[in-house]
């Protein structure tokens, strides 16, 4: 808990139990003097109420976020002023921290991608509607861009539903040079390899047990269940491909990305690509 709702729950203790200050202080651990200060507090502007309201809009956005989001819409503020507003508002995104596991070592080099459809990489997500039916999300992930390339949902989908998704996923985005994916029964069916050999899409397949090999499908999986699959409880699978259609539109088009300066997949993409206009590589055609 953060300072500002510890606060809040000493004040709540107070006035819903009538018990003391004091022993109030020592059930929610928090110093009496710390409960009592009173800071100055700077005045409510229009840059305050913008920090407040799209913290609201984006609960799991954290103050670098925000602040890349108003700079990129023309608001002069600093950094460290949306951090300050946020803390004094208790807006920060608290976290349970996990314990590091020791990593092994791999002796085989994973390559990075250095230009749009270089390296692809693909993995599933599961979760479930509100009649605890199986949902399967297949998420597919420019790993140079950042771009999340789809998500398609669905109670199964199986080798041949990998292979109608990826085809179609490359006569709109064109063909990668790679594909990256773990060990999945339906990734490394004898179909699917023989499909990418066809289509001259190279694999590699890392490593059993070896998740961070996969690292930027990985960290896209991560956000979108925090931000995405966490927060709804769908009624129905209609209802989960609206939401999660909604929600990578605005993952491609609305979220800044630390790695890509601040700005967002499309918006990175889109610079690239202005600047690489006569270096583009044959694959990016398809």
């Amino acid at each position: 808990m953060s300072l500002a709702e510890r606060r809040r729950a000493v004040t709540y203790l107070r006035n819903e139990y009538e018990v003391s200050e004091r022993r109030a202080c020592q059930a929610i651990s928090i110093n009496r003097s710390s409960y009592r200060y009173v800071g100055s507090k700077e005045p409510i502007d229009e840059i305050h109420q913008a920090v407040v309201r799209l913290s609201d809009q984006y609960r799991y956005w954290g103050y670098r976020k925000i602040y890349d989001l108003m700079k990129g819409r023309g608001i002069a503020v600093s950094r460290e002023r949306v951090r300050l507003i946020r803390r004094r508002e208790g807006l920060q995104v608290v976290r349970k921290g996990k314990k590091r596991r020791l990593l092994g070592q791999t002796t085989q080099w994973v390559h990075r991608a250095c230009y749009p459809n270089h390296v692809w990489s693909y993995d599933f997500v599961f979760d479930q509607t509100e009649d605890r039916r199986t949902l399967k999300c297949l998420t597919v992930v420019d790993e140079f861009t950042r771009q999340g390339i789809d998500i398609r949902v669905g109670r199964s989908i199986t080798a041949s539903d990998v292979i109608r998704i990826l085809d179609e996923l490359f006569q709109v985005h064109g063909r990668p040079v790679c594909i990256r994916s773990d060990n999945g029964p339906e990734l490394v069916s004898h179909a699917v390899q023989n499909w990418l050999k066809e289509k001259h899409v190279d694999t590699h397949y890392i490593e059993p047990g070896s998740p961070w090999q996969n690292a930027y499908c990985e960290s896209f999986n991560s956000i979108f269940r925090t931000t995405c699959l966490d927060r709804w409880l769908f009624s129905s699978m209609t209802e989960a491909r609206v939401v999660i259609g909604q929600w990578l539109e605005e993952y491609n088009t609305i979220r800044p990305h630390g790695s890509l300066n601040g700005m967002n997949p499309e918006q990175f993409l889109q610079c690239w690509t202005e600047g690489n206009m006569n270096q583009q590589p044959e694959s990016l055609t398809g």
